[in-house]
């Protein structure tokens, strides 16, 4: 397969349109805030399933709403940059699938680890304790360093970002063009996909079983991410006589 790269302002409609669609959601979200005093990411962010703010429809919509601006410009620039060559090689509604399947498959991961998670955390709590810290939880206070805030994070802390889509897109990117050379920003090297993508992978999964206090970043949504690209896309080749 040759290297193919469409012209850098000719957006293919589906990225054009996700971009559209996470912009103008982060302003309204502050519009909202300001003006009404209702925070769109409580109501449009995933929840633990258990959670009283769960909702069934934040399973789709997490993944269009962002925490600020660099959030949302971080996962925008990478759908730019990668999503716009993936989508013109396979076109807006193969492309379209990819990224929600991904998307979807980063949330499944996310809630399948925070489920584990949360059991490990309350195994060793009496009811009593466990009422008590929920209690605490659901009025935003936790004790730090304690169950508590676990169980604050899992329960009533909700996952918004398109991450999950986009490490699909660099997994996808990766596989489909391995041996594209990309300029790091730092240090400034050129680096082949394949080892970008391969190098990142294995820091989310570092960092991921590191588990650090106070990361609120969703490490295994970016996992779960590539996985779901991994399969999808294998899926797509072992069924089709081209590789995309």
């Amino acid at each position: 397969m040759t290297n193919y790269r469409p012209p850098l302002l000719n957006l293919p409609p589906v990225v054009k349109n996700l971009l559209i669609i996470n912009v103008i959601l982060l302003l309204a979200t502050y519009v909202v805030k300001s003006k009404f005093g209702i925070d769109l990411k409580q109501h449009m962010g995933l929840y633990f399933p258990s959670s009283d703010f769960f909702r069934p429809h934040q399973i789709f919509t997490h993944m269009f709403m962002h925490g600020d601006f660099t959030h949302l410009f971080f996962n925008m620039f990478a759908l730019f940059m990668f999503g716009r060559v993936l989508e013109s090689v396979w076109g807006p509604k193969r492309f379209l699938s990819f990224y929600l399947i991904t998307g979807l498959g980063a949330a499944l991961l996310h809630v399948l680890v925070s489920f584990i998670e949360y059991n490990v955390a309350v195994s060793s709590l009496s009811p009593d304790q466990l009422d008590y810290f929920k209690e605490l939880a659901a009025q935003g206070k936790y004790i730090p360093g304690t169950i508590s805030e676990k169980i604050t994070s899992i329960m009533y802390a909700p996952t918004v970002g398109a991450s999950g889509a986009v490490f699909g897109i660099l997994l996808g990117f990766g596989m489909l063009f391995p041996n594209t050379e990309l300029m790091l920003i730092f240090p400034p090297i050129p680096i082949k996909a394949k080892y970008f993508v391969i190098g990142y992978g294995a820091i989310e999964l570092y960092l991921a079983f590191l588990n650090r206090p106070g990361d609120n970043i969703a490490h295994f949504a970016h996992l779960g991410g590539m996985i779901f690209g991994y399969i999808l896309i294998k899926y797509w080749q072992k069924n089709s006589n081209r590789f995309y």
